[in-house]
């Protein structure tokens, strides 16, 4: 992919210096040059301005078998350098930033492919830089919530939760795969749910109707691999109330939610979920009970929330639909089937939120902004989660632009400006709020 440099502007000093990795992965800076960001096919090197502290809680990456693209300040250009320009024996890496929940990225870690290149892990690759001492992460935060703040998280409180929970629900399997999700995958909302805060996940649903391109539990193309395990049972009505009913009875401003990481599509599990919920609902009125989903099937949901379910997150990488298309891959539905589902939640009062999954030069170019702006007219949501898509930044602005082509991004900041200007009622944020919080 042929890569085209943005004009900096000559104002100022105040670049983030470089940041890049020898072989063994240890990071250090490069004087001299300023750290660049990558939005789609451009390079824009960066500033203080364009950048906050990197957030607690994010986690620094080297990537092996590419090439940084640094900004030679001297020079005023950028440029792609793979051996130390101080020690030309050295090679050296691109370093990125996986920044922590509540913040999007503005723009990706830039570098090239070398031609031995594996995909990307299911990671976000923010760009990272240095200054005055710290590091900088180009990203801005959409939600202040601590909910998945590791601080909050202590191991030593999660095993005391499991150890409780193991007593009130001692044959209830679901709880007991959530322990696999807290433990071994480091699940926040694992972690959550025996620490009794927030959101408790209800994964339910083995199957799926997407092929997702960055889907985190089952992965179908070479070279790249899930994150988590897909659950691999179906738990009874039973099981699902009963975690559901000790969260909401433990937990102010309770969430139980189905539809995670590890798992596939939870409206084709509507024969377990439906009951799930009317045992709930027969028990009490309080605590929100969310669905995160495709939206691929208009009927199931109006079944759900005939049953009692309050909100719905429906989970969108482009609402222009070759985009759409490109990514989730559906099979057996489209997407006027998404849409169609949307208006049908509105239409019987239910929260919706979209998951908006970001990647820098593509959520942003003109003429994503324009199909959002009509939708967002057309079917008056309560809330854009803006959510980092985890997937390998160059294969994916590849795949994107082989469905269709776009042109110059706007660039992440002004999109997020433009649509608040547009719709000033329209909450942002990260995470799904409970229904007191409406």
């Amino acid at each position: 992919m042929k890569m085209k440099p943005d004009r900096p502007s000559k104002t100022g000093s105040n670049w983030l210096t470089a940041v890049v990795a020898n072989q063994k992965g240890e990071i250090f800076e490069l004087d001299g040059y300023a750290a660049v960001g990558m939005s789609g096919n451009r390079f824009v090197p960066l500033k203080k301005d364009q950048s906050v502290s990197i957030p607690y809680g994010s986690e620094l990456m080297f990537l092996p078998h590419r090439t940084p693209i640094l900004y030679a300040i001297q020079k005023q250009q950028c440029v792609s350098l793979g051996r130390n320009p101080y020690d030309v024996s050295k090679k050296i890496f691109p370093v990125a930033a996986f920044n922590s929940p509540g913040y999007i990225i503005t723009h990706n870690s830039a570098y090239e492919d070398n031609p031995e290149a594996a995909p990307l892990p299911l990671f976000s690759y923010g760009a990272v830089g240095w200054f005055d001492g710290g590091f900088r992460s180009a990203v801005l935060q959409v939600d202040p919530e601590r909910r998945q703040d590791l601080r909050l998280m202590p191991p030593e409180k999660v095993e005391a939760g499991i150890q409780r929970m193991r007593q009130k629900l001692p044959n209830n399997r679901l709880s007991h795969h959530l322990e696999s999700c807290a433990l071994t995958y480091g699940c926040p909302a694992g972690k959550n749910f025996f620490l009794g805060r927030y959101e408790a996940p209800l994964p339910t649903a083995t199957t799926c109707n997407a092929d997702c391109l960055g889907c985190l539990s089952l992965q179908k193309q070479p070279g790249i691999s899930c994150s988590q395990e897909r659950i691999a049972f179906a738990p009874t009505p039973e099981e699902i109330a009963g975690v559901a009913l000790v969260h909401i009875h433990d937990v102010q401003q309770a969430i139980v939610s189905f539809g995670q990481g590890c798992e596939g599509e939870p409206l084709l599990a509507a024969d377990v979920i439906t009951p799930a919920i009317q045992l709930i609902r027969k028990k009490t009125s309080k605590g929100t009970i969310h669905i995160n989903t495709n939206g691929s099937l208009p009927g199931v949901i109006r079944q759900l929330i005939g049953a009692g379910l309050d909100s719905v997150r429906i989970s969108i990488n482009s609402f222009r639909e070759p985009w759409y298309q490109a990514y989730f891959r559906p099979k057996g539905y489209n997407f006027k089937d998404v849409i169609k589902t949307i208006r049908s939640c509105l239409e019987n009062k239910v929260y919706v939120s979209i998951n908006y999954l970001n990647m820098p030069g593509v959520i942003d170019s003109p003429e994503e902004a324009d199909v959002l702006v009509n939708f967002l007219r057309q079917c008056p949501i309560q809330r854009i989660q803006w959510r980092n898509l985890n997937y390998d930044p160059i294969r994916y602005w590849t795949a994107m632009q082989s469905a269709a082509s776009s042109g110059e991004p706007i660039g992440i900041r002004h999109l997020l400006t433009h649509i608040r200007t547009l719709f000033p009622d329209l909450s942002f944020g990260y995470f799904n709020p409970p229904k007191e919080l409406w």
